[in-house]
């Protein structure tokens, strides 16, 4: 603690390359067959040697990129609320986050930081992370992302105010 105010850098490390198993089995298939698609609409054999397996690969990347949809926000906070013993902020800076815009498919890399002033419950720290990777996994624009974190936040323990600050390229 530091005048007031909780804070710990460089949470959200959770970067595993599989997807959590939720209806991966059914979509992979149909993602597979969408990819041999693009790679002969821009004029590619998708049966060429060196492209054979490219199909089922960014299959699994999209899965992976947009693994989000598959959680619900109950089990993201697997009840880590806890009750507060403060009423000082709470800031967790410098969240590393990866998403797709949504316009383009293109990738958006960047940071988070929240911050919120609690009333009677604070979140595990954590869990701010796991709110913010599970927003980030789907496809995205930064302003609505900015806004469902805070959202999550605001709903899991209702605090007296609530700032979210994505910096994003």
């Amino acid at each position: 603690m530091d005048g007031g105010i909780l804070y710990k850098n460089g949470i959200g490390d959770y970067t595993s390359t599989e997807t959590n198993g939720r209806d991966s089995g059914r979509q992979l298939p149909g993602l597979e067959l969408a990819y041999r698609s693009v790679l002969r609409a821009v004029g590619e054999d998708p049966d060429r040697e060196d492209l054979k397996k490219t199909p089922h690969r960014a299959a699994k990347a999209m899965m992976f990129f947009t693994r989000g949809y598959q959680d619900q926000i109950e089990d993201v906070l697997n009840g880590a609320i806890f009750e507060a013993d403060h009423d000082g902020m709470v800031v967790v800076r410098g969240i590393e986050m990866f998403s797709l815009c949504e316009h383009h498919l293109l990738p958006i890399v960047g940071k988070v930081s929240v911050g919120y002033l609690p009333k009677k419950s604070v979140l595990g720290l954590s869990k701010i992370a796991r709110i913010v990777e599970m927003y980030s996994r789907r496809l995205q624009a930064q302003e609505r992302l900015t806004k469902e974190i805070a959202l999550a936040v605001a709903q899991a323990i209702d605090p007296a105010g609530v700032g979210v600050i994505v910096e994003a390229t």
